[in-house]
């Protein structure tokens, strides 16, 4: 998303930033007072932020899952979702609820590493721990090990 900037500074604000678009424009606001590199810092992660919930709004992870889990023989989830609040994870599965969260910081990936989390996650509607089943069940998908790299090497930014 390239987008201008705009920050704005209130005495009101203490520690909070946030950042919207508005008419095209990113607003950024944030505390007076602040150090450069500190503005910097924010106005970087929340730009970040942003791209990634735009590039997330590209992928209908519920169609998707429909079609793996078609494609792989496996239950359909109750519910699929980016979230941003997963930084030490690709994604999570709640077998009780069916439901899925993938990390939005997966949503400029290549499909193929989202299908095999998204696939992972599936599997787990059926097995729901790492057993030899589950990696059974994993080892279908074609590009597995060319995902697991990718995603190594992800982790490491």
């Amino acid at each position: 998303m390239d987008l201008p900037v705009e920050i704005i500074r209130s005495a009101k604000r203490k520690k909070t930033v946030s950042a919207r678009v508005v008419n095209g424009t990113i607003q950024i606001r944030m505390p007076v007072g602040l150090t450069q590199e500190q503005e910097d810092g924010h106005v970087a992660d929340l730009v970040r932020k942003l791209d990634r919930k735009a590039a997330s709004r590209a992928i209908d992870l519920t169609e998707r899952a429909h079609e793996l889990a078609g494609e792989y023989e496996l239950p359909l989830p109750t519910s699929v979702k980016w979230v941003s609040n997963q930084n030490t994870r690709w994604g999570s599965c709640t077998m009780s609820h069916g439901t899925i969260r993938l990390s939005d910081r997966m949503s400029s990936f290549p499909q193929y590493v989202v299908d095999f989390v998204l696939l992972h996650e599936l599997t787990h509607l059926v097995e729901p721990d790492h057993s030899q089943r589950f990696h059974e069940l994993m080892e279908r998908f074609p590009k597995a090990e060319r995902a697991e790299g990718y995603l190594e090497a992800a982790q490491k930014f």
